[in-house]
């Protein structure tokens, strides 16, 4: 773990239709990722969003 993954530990992924998965960003904590999971979901979007913490197995929201 370098010294980013320390200040922005918290990802937020995007899975698509066919699966491929991508970071949407990197934040600083987990309620401020679930913020962003959240109002992607709002938009009606029919993509997969999560959180996931560096170095952790996936939580899906």
């Amino acid at each position: 773990m370098n010294d980013s993954d320390a200040v922005l530990p918290w990802l937020v992924i995007r899975q698509d239709d066919n699966g491929n998965r991508y970071r949407v960003g990197r934040y600083a904590t987990r309620a401020e990722a679930q913020k962003i999971v959240d109002s992607l979901d709002d938009r009606g979007h029919k993509q997969l969003y999560w959180v996931e913490r560096i170095g952790q197995s996936a939580t899906r929201s």
